[in-house]
């Protein structure tokens, strides 16, 4: 039986470090597509798409999860690491208070995840980049909606301690059955 986790967090927390320490131990994962939503869109003459047309923003990453995660069904690995799952998408549009279609609690109550692993703010390794506009104090508010989010979905939630990048991976790698 396959597997699917979720390292999740809000955006400077080291999600990205960790996904990709976690494919160099040869694992399968799947990368944070809301940086190629943000890229596309800049292409296109649209600085920040969710802050422009938050619901068209969403859509779009949603229908990308939701791909990935078809996608890792058919994949016969038995572990898949995903960067964000699809309560994620939820969680954003409640911490900006953005109204959204109930298709978005229908597809994350429809495609389940085994395993979500949360990663706190942590201000020391925090910075900023093209495609993360966000400040500190916004992370931490939106780690706070996705705890909720991730909640009411009835998912356990595994906090993962501050540390190094290897670490984490075996912090990670401790708590899965493999």
């Amino acid at each position: 039986m396959q597997q699917k986790i979720v390292i999740t967090g809000g955006p400077g927390t080291g999600k990205t470090t960790l996904i990709k320490e976690l494919e160099k131990r040869n694992f399968n994962c799947t990368p944070e597509i809301s940086r190629q939503i943000t890229q596309t869109a800049r292409e296109k003459g649209i600085d920040h798409l969710f802050l422009e047309d938050p619901l068209l923003f969403s859509k779009l990453v949603l229908d990308g999860r939701e791909q990935q995660y078809i996608d890792a069904t058919s994949n016969s690995a038995s572990i898949i690491f995903f960067d964000r799952g699809m309560p994620d998408v939820h969680a954003y549009m409640n911490h900006f208070k953005n109204e959204y279609p109930d298709i978005y609690l229908k597809k994350c109550k429809r495609y389940r995840y085994d395993s979500i692993f949360l990663l706190p703010p942590w201000e020391e390794i925090y910075t900023t980049d093209d495609e993360r506009y966000e400040t500190f104090e916004l992370s931490i508010s939106i780690y706070k909606h996705l705890k909720i989010a991730y909640t009411e979905l009835d998912y356990k939630i595994v906090e993962v301690p501050f540390g190094n990048v290897s670490f984490r991976a075996d912090f990670i790698l401790e708590r899965i059955n493999f």
